[in-house]
């Protein structure tokens, strides 16, 4: 734990993030849990604690979008076999008609990263703007990490099933979280939006220049600027958490994965092992919202190859690894004036490999 910490707080002081908040367990429960500087660079700024809540950004995608997808796929409301044409009136082209939900699950279905131009105002805009353009390469043929193919998954999982995403991603939370051990009303917090009451406890960012609220910080605000244009969440970010919080729900995905039947639907064992197949498309690391272990994984050399995880843009990130029973959390806010993409990839292989020698 001692390297870990310095580790920590040695990224601090080269300030590639202000906060950050640590969690590392087995099927069983926490090992250990650590939190380390400041909601912000500034000197008076609160100290991170247990309870400190981030934008876990991109994390979003496995945890709170797969889990609906696949809520819906066992309730026999969906099939991730179906078109995507189904769904959406103007994805229409004879290079559109072969994609499925699960090639946009696997961002596999022919769709850029993002849009060109500014986003859109509404869902309305946004299906349009997605639907219509230009495919980046024939479906199934390669994958591309896309923000726009989860951006359609969350309006596919609200309409097929009749509710918000953050509304049926909450009755997942709430079915899966007490099986943590951990008493509700502690620090454990998993939802889309930071409740006002809370916003105190919250990590902030800065928007980024293309932003409209640029030149304020953002508390308890998603820092993504396409979430923040539909409502403050959608199909792609706009989740928060706690390190506890994603700790809880990581070991509930553990265990299921680990052949534990009593974790409920969408993360029973089979459909666990279902969306985290990896991919069969040529050249793909994806599974269904989840990514799985490279040699060049963001968790660096000590899990196993049944490792599988995810990463936000904002600093957050999750892997579990289901042949050695671990699961690592860390949560910072890099995006709150912090360090480049590129050194918090670094960052992330190093405290991983500290991680994996406690």
């Amino acid at each position: 734990m001692d390297a870990v910490r310095a580790l920590l707080e040695r990224a601090i002081q080269d300030r590639l993030f202000p906060a950050a908040a640590a969690e590392v367990g087995d099927s069983r429960g926490v090992l250990w849990r650590t939190a380390h500087g400041r909601l912000t660079f500034d000197a008076g700024a609160a100290p991170a604690g247990a309870d400190t809540i981030f934008d876990l950004a991109s994390l979003t995608k496995p945890i709170a979008t797969t889990s609906a997808i696949m809520q819906l796929v066992a309730r026999g409301a969906l099939d991730l076999r179906e078109p995507v044409a189904t769904f959406f009136a103007e994805w229409r082209g004879g290079d559109r008609e072969g994609a499925t939900i699960q090639d946009l699950l696997e961002h596999a279905a022919g769709l850029a990263a993002r849009l060109i131009d500014r986003p859109p105002r509404s869902r309305r805009e946004f299906e349009h703007e997605i639907c219509t353009m230009a495919l980046e390469y024939p479906p199934r043929t390669t994958s591309i990490y896309s923000d726009l193919g989860f951006i359609l998954l969350g309006f596919a999982a609200e309409d097929r099933g009749r509710a918000s995403l953050a509304s049926q991603f909450d009755a997942v939370a709430a079915r899966v979280l007490p099986l943590s051990g951990i008493a509700a009303g502690t620090d454990q917090l998993l939802t889309f939006g930071v409740p006002e009451a809370l916003r105190a406890r919250a990590a902030p960012t800065r928007p980024m220049e293309e932003d409209p609220r640029r030149g304020r910080l953002l508390v308890g605000e998603v820092h993504d600027n396409y979430a923040a244009a539909l409502g403050g969440g959608a199909g792609h970010a706009g989740l928060f958490g706690t390190a506890a919080g994603v700790g809880g729900f990581a070991r509930a995905v553990l265990r299921s994965a680990r052949g534990d039947l009593s974790v409920p639907a969408p993360l029973s064992p089979s459909l666990v092992a279902r969306a985290t197949a990896k991919s069969q498309v040529p050249g793909s690391s994806r599974a269904l919202g989840w990514d799985t272990m490279l040699p060049t994984s963001s968790c660096g050399t000590g899990m196993s190859p049944a490792a599988f995880g995810h990463v936000g843009y904002t600093g957050a990130s999750l892997w579990i690894d289901p042949a050695r029973d671990r699961y690592v959390v860390l949560l910072t806010n890099r995006a709150c004036a912090g360090g480049t993409i590129e050194q918090m990839r670094d960052f992330r292989r190093a405290f991983h490999d500290a991680v994996h020698h406690v």
